[in-house]
C-alpha cells in the first residue's frame, strides 16, 4: 500500500485519539515515505538509522500536529529538519577529525602565513600586538600573559579587543 495524503491524515487523526492499529500502520507508512526521501540525500548506510530518529520526532510531535492542515508537508518538514541535524553532526564529526601525518608537508603556507601575521601585527601599538600574540597565537590565559606583560588582565582583555578590531578594519579596507 502506498498511501496518500487523504489516507495519512485520517490515520494520524485515529493515531491522536488512542488508536493503536492505526498508529502502527502510520508508522509504516511514514517509514516508507521516509526511507525514499532520505534515499537520495544520505548515505545507504545511514538511512535506517535516520529514518528511525525521525519517526522518534514524529512520536514525540504527534500532538502538535493540527488537523486541519496537510500531513505531508508536516512530516516533511521534520524530516528536512533532522535531514539538516543529520549533515550538521556528520560536518562536526569530519571537522574534529586531525590529520598529522602528512607526506611532503609544504611548509611554505604557513611561513607565508607567519609573516602576515607578523606584518599585521607590526601595525598595532606594541601594548596590543603582544597581547594578542600571547593568548591568541601563543594559547596563554589572560592571567599568564598579564604576568608575562605586567599589564593588568581587564588591560590585556582591552587590547587584544581592541587590537582585533583594527586588524579587522584594515583587512576589510584591503
Amino acid at each position: 500500500m502506498r498511501a496518500d495524503e487523504a489516507t495519512l491524515a485520517r490515520l494520524m487523526v485515529m493515531s491522536q485519539k488512542g488508536d493503536r492499529q492505526a498508529y502502527a500502520t502510520l508508522l509504516t507508512e511514514c517509514q516508507r515515505w521516509l526511507s525514499r526521501y532520505y534515499s537520495r540525500r544520505i548515505a545507504p548506510a545511514q538511512l535506517d538509522d535516520l529514518v528511525q530518529e525521525t519517526l522518534m520526532a514524529l512520536h514525540n510531535k504527534i500532538a502538535t500536529w493540527d488537523s486541519s492542515r496537510p500531513f505531508l508537508p508536516w512530516l516533511a518538514a521534520i524530516a528536512r529538519y533532522r535531514w539538516v541535524d543529520h549533515l550538521r553532526r556528520l560536518y562536526r564529526a569530519d571537522e574534529c577529525e586531525l590529520v598529522t601525518d602528512f607526506a611532503g608537508q609544504d611548509e611554505e603556507p604557513a611561513i607565508a602565513a607567519r609573516i602576515s601575521i607578523d606584518r599585521l601585527l607590526g601595525l598595532l601599538p606594541d601594548p596590543q600586538a603582544r597581547a594578542i600574540e600571547l593568548v591568541k597565537i601563543e594559547g596563554m590565559s589572560i592571567a599568564e600573559a598579564s604576568h608575562a606583560t605586567g599589564q593588568s588582565e581587564s588591560l590585556i582583555k582591552v587590547n587584544i579587543h581592541r587590537g582585533l578590531k583594527k586588524l579587522a578594519h584594515m583587512v576589510e579596507k584591503a
